[in-house]
């Protein structure tokens, strides 16, 4: 089963300095059938102004996980972290049992546009933590770079909860093709451009919920940047 989820359908909020799409219900969109899949809980598609960003705010007991598309994002957290990601680079912050932060746009003159994660914690109450890991192009393109699992394999960062996510770059010829286990499911996320899953034609802001699939292709058409979720029945 392939289930696509159009980005047209996807809730969306423009706050002037914020432009927000939402896959799954987040702040004032909610939809009870879109509340996430297996344990991933938000992708929030965003695009933020110059020198603006999300004030000083806390979380607790959440995944969080940054990827910049393009532009850089300045982080800053209660734990002593501060840092620029940009594209190619995996944030992972973990909440814990409780953690502030602030995410600001690093540029005075450029946008930044970045995808943000929540992925449901496996374990409560941990520690707060942090990681930042750059994954350079030749290892995403026309492949299924592993960025985050849940024990830093492949040099990948480490989230607390069953869940593996894979990044890739795939333009017109380029192919890749990924075996889920029979007891997982997946969600595919299109970042931006354009690709072929299974021979359905997904583009920017598309996803797709995947479960009992034997094998996904993955086919490039046009500037394909993709997130791949293995994630537990």
């Amino acid at each position: 089963m392939i289930q696509i989820r159009p980005a047209t359908q996807r809730g969306h909020a423009n706050h002037g300095w914020l432009n927000s799409h939402h896959t799954f219900s987040f702040a004032d969109y909610y939809d009870p059938k879109e509340m996430g899949w297996s344990v991933l809980r938000v992708i929030n598609d965003d695009t933020v102004a110059p020198g603006m960003g999300f004030g000083t705010h806390g979380h607790r007991d959440m995944e969080i996980i940054s990827y910049v598309l393009s532009g850089e994002l300045q982080h800053r957290d209660s734990i002593g972290n501060g840092a620029v990601i940009r594209p190619g680079e995996v944030q992972r912050m973990s909440a814990g049992r409780g953690i502030q932060h602030s995410e600001f746009n690093a540029s005075a003159k450029d946008p930044v546009h970045f995808l943000q994660i929540w992925i449901e914690p496996g374990v409560r109450g941990i520690a707060p933590g942090y990681e930042q890991i750059a994954f350079p192009e030749a290892e995403r393109r026309g492949a299924l770079r592993l960025v985050a699992s849940p024990d830093g394999a492949e040099g990948s960062v480490t989230i607390h909860q069953d869940a593996r996510l894979f990044a890739g770059l795939f333009d017109a010829g380029e192919t890749a093709e990924y075996t889920p286990s029979a007891d997982r499911v997946a969600y595919l996320h299109v970042a931006r451009g354009s690709v072929r899953l299974n021979g359905e034609t997904l583009s920017a802001g598309d996803g797709a919920r995947i479960a009992s699939e034997p094998n996904l292709k993955l086919e490039g058409i046009d500037n394909g940047e993709i997130l791949l979720f293995d994630l537990p029945a």
